[in-house]
């Protein structure tokens, strides 16, 4: 009988038993020195946290090798490929060469059939534990827990909060970034009265604000308030431009602008009113009173009209002249600075108003353009041939040149070309290495309130070991060692540093990692974000160290009331995570409802990398069919 290729092959497996075993031994070899090797890292871990940390030095060690190949001849030979191994890997290559021995015919070392100090059995309880200890239970139903951002407005809407808690929210976020210790005071008393009423229990986590670079200020536009009505596409105007005159600020309305004027104009208006006025441009315009309330009266007009501080109004009722005033303070229109592929931007130390570029008679650039940054570590850390990113990754561009308090920076990139750069938009330099502490005066003062409310404190634009240091020396200095610890990696160096800064957290106990995706992502290339994300998962299951997935997830939904298609396979994916991070919008309520519902779901097929094969209903459906 001719030879099958699977039995002519049959001959080759003592040798290729032989050259994947040694494979394996050498992995493991690796991994054993790597204990000495970061010996000083693994002493200095929390006693609770210390075999975790020796697992995270077999699991570099073991990383530190391209093993595809290997993996590959495992799985043809019904091995473990070490796919899985993150949680316990001394335990996974210690049962694949006893199997590799087994099949040689030869005994396994001694050293190889002791159990490792993580097993497969303990390491997933580890990860488990310190979850818990940090985030707290796990819910009913699932495994995954949620963290849930609280807008300013949670402070005084308890309600809302005792909403989140009954529909699952399991910690509570709070951004020292916005609001202030009383507002985030109310909002902890609002939970804790829930918990009281429920008997449910919810963490609190708070970040701290950190060192965002931002751009400055820019030079104000007019104070003007321009009426314009909707006209269709032959230009009849199909709904009028609509404004409240208010005496004094008046109440806010997001449809309807309002113009404080001489209460006067006010108090004497009644509906059929007109109010007759020439202006910016010196056009006559007429508005129409359709409304009064206390303190407001509501116009409207079928032509456009530019209104500025000054502008003189006349009453009148038919043709009978009933008041006068003038328009009030009205807020300065904010500006932008218009950008281009290849334009030059100078980032310059301070917080001087920005502009745009000056132009010469000609249309030639005589100053370019330049937008403010506070923080005078920038331009000590950038380098020329750097890349620099503004607003979320929106504007590309590299550095040419460098000064003590400027930076020259052309333009590379823009959605289409063109780019508007306003205020108080992100700065990211990926490549740059800025001598910036990630902990402010701000934070310190903000720790006092974090240490009385908190279970958990996230520092944000970790980058080096030192700034744990910092957290860890003032947490210990207001006595709050039971504070739970998150890193949130936000920036390019924090990843590549992310085995550095998992040792010097585990230093203190509990410890978690928040996959921070916005600046991550314009960081690292949102090219590179999905392996990136990938990484970090590996080598915080490896440490047991549990994972926050956060940013942008299902924000359509929460700030739209309709999630994409691409959110809800993202969302998914944050089962990988023991926690996923929602943040606020006005339908955060119904985006907890369906995130509880797809994380419940997700979890019956898939456990971390693993696939769980419960029974498929669309299997048994088409065997019946048959």
């Amino acid at each position: 009988m001719n030879a099958t290729p699977e039995t002519a092959s049959d001959v080759s497996w003592p040798p290729r038993l032989a050259q994947v075993k040694h494979e394996v031994e050498a992995l493991r070899h690796a991994a054993l020195a790597a204990e000495q090797e970061f010996s000083a890292e693994i002493a200095s871990t929390a006693p609770t946290l210390r075999d975790s940390a020796v697992n995270l030095a077999h699991y570099l060690a073991v990383r530190r090798h391209d093993l595809r190949a290997l993996q590959d001849e495992l799985a043809r030979l019904g091995l473990s490929s070490l796919g899985r191994m993150e949680a316990h890997v001394m335990a996974s290559l210690q049962a694949v060469l006893r199997v590799l021995h087994a099949l040689l015919g030869e005994p396994a070392p001694a050293d190889v059939v002791d159990d490792s100090p993580v097993t497969f059995d303990s390491g997933p309880a580890l990860l488990a534990l310190h979850t818990k200890a940090i985030l707290g239970l796990a819910p009913h139903g699932r495994e995954t827990r949620i963290m849930v951002t609280m807008p300013g407005e949670a402070a005084d809407a308890p309600d809302l909060i005792r909403k989140l808690l009954d529909a699952g929210m399991g910690i509570m976020r709070i951004n020292c970034a916005h609001d202030s210790a009383p507002v985030w005071e109310r909002m902890v008393g609002h939970l804790r009265d829930a918990e009281r009423a429920s008997g449910k229990r919810c963490r609190v986590s708070v970040d701290l604000a950190g060192p965002k670079l931002r751009t400055g200020p820019i030079a104000p536009g007019p104070a003007v308030v321009k009426l314009r009505p909707v006209r269709n596409a032959v230009g009849q105007v199909t709904e009028p431009a609509r404004v409240r005159l208010v005496a004094g600020s008046g109440q806010p309305d997001a449809k309807v602008p309002a113009i404080p004027v001489e209460p006067a104009l006010v108090d004497n208006a009644k509906a059929g009113d007109t109010l007759v006025f020439a202006d910016a441009r010196g056009r006559k315009r007429v508005l129409r009173v359709t409304e009064v309330r206390s303190g407001e009266c509501r116009c409207e007009t079928a032509k456009s009209a530019y209104l500025v501080p000054g502008t003189s109004l006349a009453l009148r009722r038919k043709r009978t002249s009933i008041a006068h005033g003038e328009v009030g303070a009205l807020p300065t229109v904010e500006q932008w600075i218009a950008l281009h592929v290849g334009d030059t931007l100078d980032v310059v130390c301070g917080d001087t108003p920005g502009r745009d570029a000056i132009h010469d008679g000609a249309g030639r650039v005589a100053e370019p353009a330049f937008i403010s940054c506070a923080l005078a570590e920038v331009f000590s850390g950038a380098r020329a041939g750097q890349p620099i990113l503004f607003d979320d990754g929106k504007i590309h561009g590299v550095i040419t040149d460098v000064a003590a308090d400027r930076l020259r920076v052309e333009i590379t990139g823009a959605a289409g070309g063109a780019a508007k750069l306003r205020s108080e938009k992100g700065i990211n330099l990926p490549d740059s290495e800025l001598p910036l502490p990630a902990l402010t005066t701000k934070d310190i003062d903000d720790l006092a309130f974090v240490a009385k409310h908190a279970d958990a404190v996230a520092m944000s634009f970790v980058q080096r070991p030192e700034d744990i240091d910092d957290l860890l020396r003032e947490i210990g200095e207001l006595d709050a060692q039971q504070l739970g610890i998150v890193l949130k990696i936000e920036t390019k160096t924090a990843f590549t540093r992310l085995p550095d800064l998992l040792f010097s957290a585990m230093r203190h106990a509990p410890v978690a990692v928040m996959i921070a995706r916005g600046d991550l992502g314009v960081e690292v290339g949102f090219e590179r974000l999905s392996e990136v994300q990938e990484e970090m998962l590996w080598l915080c299951e490896a440490a047991h160290v549990p994972v926050i997935w956060a940013t942008q997830v299902l924000e359509s939904l929460a700030k739209g009331g309709m999630p994409s298609r691409a959110e809800v396979s993202d969302a998914a994916m944050g089962s990988r995570a023991e926690c996923v991070m929602l943040n606020k919008g006005p339908y955060i309520l119904e985006t907890l409802g369906f995130l509880t519902d797809v994380l419940g779901r997700i979890e019956e097929h898939h456990h971390k990398k693993t696939p769980r094969l419960r029974k498929l209903r669309v299997a048994s459906g088409h065997a019946s069919a048959e």
